[in-house]
């Protein structure tokens, strides 16, 4: 794993095949970037369920209100919560949904984001300027390729843990 340009804001996530460095795009989005980086701070994201995942598309996750139960009740439910933070809004932007990037994922409403994202299997463009993009993948893409697929799969993928490059010894 190289080191990270700015640990600060990269964020690491360590799934069942190995890590995956995400560069925050702080200039762009710093609400969506700083509401990550104190979910992951406070091991919020560690155990996380993916519990949307549609091959060719993307994988969502980020329901820290049900997305690390064990139960099969709960894990339906992933995807219908977010964190005990209030919603953050749009930060719209030029930056294009290619693969790999991150994206705030929402309801209808477009200030409803909280700590779920999704990380684009390919280029979905017909997202841009809907939803926020706020990272991107610069390794480990084939760790997020090989994440199980369903909505949800029925032998979810998870975060194994997700921290702050700055923070990791």
């Amino acid at each position: 794993m190289a080191e990270p340009k700015d640990p600060e804001n990269t964020i690491i996530i360590t799934l069942k095949d190995g890590p995956v460095v995400i560069e925050l795009l702080t200039g762009i989005a710093p609400l969506h970037c700083a509401r990550m980086k104190e979910l992951a701070r406070s091991g919020q994201y560690d155990n996380v369920a993916f519990h949307r995942v549609i091959d060719g598309f993307m994988a969502q996750t980020g329901d820290v209100e049900h997305g690390d139960m064990e139960d099969g009740f709960n894990l339906r439910r992933a995807g219908t919560g977010g964190s005990a933070l209030p919603d953050l809004p749009a930060e719209f932007s030029n930056i294009p949904h290619d693969r790999g990037t991150l994206g705030a994922a929402r309801s209808q409403n477009p200030n409803s984001a909280n700590s779920q994202f999704f990380i684009n299997f390919k280029d979905n463009h017909f997202l841009n300027r809907q939803y926020t993009v706020y990272g991107r993948v610069v390794s480990g893409m084939e760790h997020v390729d090989a994440i199980t697929r369903g909505e949800p799969p029925a032998a979810p993928d998870r975060m194994i843990s997700v921290k702050v490059a700055a923070d990791v010894a």
